[in-house]
């Protein structure tokens, strides 16, 4: 990924920062469009997942719409040119200010997540004079197979309403007079990499279509949510995720009817291949059981590790020696600010260079400014010569 031009190049670039390789960007929203876009699927980007206005720019010209969880995002999505048409407003804790963003502007969908939101979002719509488009975001309860903090679709998950509720829903939806109701939405989680969910997902789905169809509620468009992962272990030899076999299983297995839209919200596998996390050796220090390799990047340029005891790999640029074994850790003052451990890279030295691979969801989106530190800076291949 790194050839030794660009290393040259980096060496003279303030430690820690974030680089993005759009090239790989462009061939990932490539793959999205022949797989999922051509055949006429509709795929929001879930802008949490890097909020860049850059990587905006480029997944709009891509020809993407937006996904959003607040009104900042809706804000920053009209920002980097994405249509009011183009947004769907997701999120379990809509303020009213924020519900009143979407309605000024008129925007797609509110992916609703309780009966109290629906009746919050009618009052405002109708004081307002307006009409809130309205998607249903009901939770299927499917295991997901991730991580338990990112997964979404279970009973005792927050998000959504229990298929249980929908007798009072469809009770409560003919007195809404602002609200349009004009699909429903799922989300089942985040970085799954087995297909197994999305075809429990499918069947779910039909069945509860079926419910919406038998009480007189005719649906525009399902949002099958996102979720698709991508390899950390391997980023080199799955640099773009398999958006073939992920759109086959809704091919296969989704029942639709004539004319009725399918969307997605695909965030970290459309971008978080194309970004790395760029860092320093401050030290080598020698442990009792382990060395420790000290970088000047820490949870706070990427939390995930600490966060989600996620694994990254790590790619040492400027040392080609024999290999040594090392815990990879950053400056915070917090035990959990560890990147790896016991990982064997080759022998590391003060001022070698490091990559911390596949940040490019979730990265600079959830940086902080912890211990005081400076936000680190952004940079891209279009920005050196010979990338």
């Amino acid at each position: 990924m790194f050839i030794e031009d660009l290393v040259r190049q980096f060496k003279s670039l303030k430690t820690p920062f974030y680089y993005y390789d759009l090239q790989l960007l462009k061939q990932t929203l490539e793959q999205v469009h022949t797989h999922g876009i051509s055949k006429g699927y509709h795929v929001h980007y879930a802008v949490k997942a890097n909020f860049n206005m850059k990587i905006l720019s480029i997944i709009r010209e891509a020809g993407l719409a937006i996904d959003c969880v607040s009104g900042r995002e809706i804000e920053r999505a009209l920002e980097a040119g994405f249509q009011p048409d183009q947004i769907a407003f997701a999120g379990v804790g809509k303020t009213d200010e924020e519900m009143q963003t979407g309605l000024d502007y008129n925007i797609f969908s509110f992916n609703c997540e309780s009966l109290q939101e629906i009746e919050v979002l009618n009052e405002l719509a109708r004081k307002t004079g307006k009409t809130a488009n309205v998607s249903i975001r009901l939770n299927p309860n499917i295991e997901a197979n991730t991580h338990k903090y990112i997964t979404t679709g279970l009973n005792e998950n927050k998000f959504g309403i229990n298929p249980e509720k929908l007798p009072d829903l469809f009770e409560l939806l003919p007195r809404m007079d602002a609200i349009e109701l004009t699909g429903i939405h799922f989300h089942i989680g985040s970085q799954i990499r087995d297909l197994q969910p999305y075809i429990d997902l499918c069947e779910r789905i039909n069945s509860i279509q079926q419910q919406f169809d038998k009480n007189g509620f005719d649906l525009e468009h399902i949002n099958a949510g996102g979720g698709y992962g991508i390899n950390y272990e391997s980023p080199d030899e799955e640099a773009i995720p398999d958006f073939k076999a992920f759109f086959e299983v809704f091919d296969n297995h989704l029942q639709v009817k004539d004319g009725q839209q399918i969307h997605f919200e695909l965030g970290r596998s459309l971008v978080g291949q194309c970004g790395s996390l760029i860092s320093k050796v401050l030290f080598v220090k020698e442990g009792i059981n382990t060395d420790f390799a000290v970088l000047d990047a820490g949870m706070t340029e990427l939390i995930r590790p600490a966060l989600y005891q996620a694994s990254h790999k790590v790619d040492v640029l400027t040392s080609r020696k024999p290999e040594k074994t090392y815990d990879v850790v950053g400056p915070i003052c917090e035990t959990s600010d560890t990147f790896r451990r016991g990982v064997p890279l080759p022998e590391l030295k003060r001022g070698d260079l490091v990559a911390i691979r596949s940040a490019g969801a979730y990265g600079q989106v959830m940086s902080s400014d912890f211990n005081l530190r400076e936000r680190a800076e952004a940079y891209y291949s279009d920005e050196f010569n010979g990338k």
